[in-house]
C-alpha cells in the first residue's frame, strides 16, 4: 500500500521524486522503490524523517509497535502521522508516540496507485485544523476523501480495503465469461473492466441509485433479465454483502502484537 501512494502521489503532479523519500528495514525494498521511482530511500529513519510534514506509516498491525518505536524519536510537534493500520485505533498509535503527537489514522485502497482511490480518515483531537487541512489535500490526490467517526473505521474496511479485491474477483469472472463464449482472453479482460468502470462512474456521475441503473439496463423480456435472474438465483448478492461483513469483523479483530 505504501508503494501505491508513492506511485498516485507522483503521478498527480503535485510531487516530485525529490519531494518525497522512503524507508523500509529492508536494503533490497529500498532499492527497488528508488531505482523504481526515484525517490530517496535512506538507510537509516532519523534521515527519512528529517524535515517531514507528514508520514504515512504503511506496515502490517503485527508491525505497528516496532515502527512507531522507530519514528518515535524523530518526530518534530508539527508532523502529521498517517497510519493506515487497518483495524489499529488511533489511540495505540498515541501510545507509542511523543505526548501530542497529531495523527490521523486513514483506510485507502489499492486503486490510489492510479488516484482513484477511496480513502476515508480519522483525525485524532490533537491534530490542529491547518495540518488536517493540509493532510486531507495530500490523500485528495490520491482519490476520493471522506471523513468517519473512528467507530466506522473498521467497518468501511471491508469495503473499502477489501472491496477492490472483490471487484477484481468480478471482472475476472466477466472475462472468463467472455473466454468461454469465444472471446480472446485480452479482450474480454478490457471489455470486462471498461464496462466496470463505467458502470462505476455512472453511480457517482449520475446521482442514481444502481437499483434504478440496473433496471435501465434490464428491458422487460431481454436478455439482462435473464442473467439477473441467475445470479439472484445463486444467491451473488448475499454473497458479497456476506464478504465484506466477514472482512469488518476480521479488522476488528486484527492483533498489533
Amino acid at each position: 500500500m505504501g508503494e501505491a501512494i508513492i506511485a498516485g502521489l507522483l503521478s498527480s503532479g503535485a510531487y516530485k521524486p525529490g519531494d518525497l523519500k522512503a524507508y523500509d528495514i529492508s536494503p533490497l525494498r529500498r532499492r527497488y522503490i528508488s531505482e523504481t521511482y526515484g525517490v530517496e530511500c535512506p538507510e537509516t529513519v532519523d534521515e527519512a524523517l528529517e524535515d517531514a510534514e507528514i508520514v504515512f506509516v504503511a506496515v502490517k498491525p503485527k508491525d505497528m509497535a516496532s515502527a512507531l518505536s522507530a519514528i518515535s524519536p524523530h518526530l518534530r510537534p508539527e508532523t502529521v502521522v498517517v497510519s493506515i493500520a487497518a483495524g489499529v485505533p488511533i489511540s495505540y498509535v498515541e501510545e507509542h508516540l511523543p505526548e501530542n503527537t497529531q495523527v490521523v489514522r486513514v483506510m485507502p485502497n489499492l486503486a490510489c496507485r492510479v488516484r482513484e482511490g477511496m480513502l476515508v480518515y480519522t483525525p485524532s483531537t490533537r491534530v490542529k485544523p491547518e495540518n488536517l487541512d493540509k493532510t486531507v489535500r495530500v490523500l485528495g490526490l490520491l482519490g476520493r476523501t471522506v471523513r468517519l467517526g473512528e467507530e466506522y473505521l473498521n467497518l468501511a474496511t471491508g469495503l473499502v480495503g477489501s472491496g477492490p479485491a472483490y471487484i477484481y474477483l468480478v471482472i475476472d469472472a466477466l472475462a472468463d465469461a467472455g473466454v468461454r463464449m469465444g472471446l480472446p482472453k485480452d479482450l474480454a479482460l478490457t471489455l470486462a473492466a471498461q464496462t466496470t468502470l463505467g458502470a462505476a462512474k455512472m453511480v457517482l456521475e449520475t446521482g442514481e441509485h444502481p437499483a434504478k441503473l440496473k433496471d435501465m439496463v434490464a428491458t422487460p423480456g431481454g436478455t439482462t433479465v435473464e442473467g439477473l435472474l441467475e445470479l439472484e438465483e445463486r444467491a451473488v448478492r448475499a454473497a458479497f454483502i456476506s464478504a465484506v461483513s466477514k472482512a469488518a469483523e476480521k479488522a476488528g479483530r486484527l492483533k498489533t502484537r
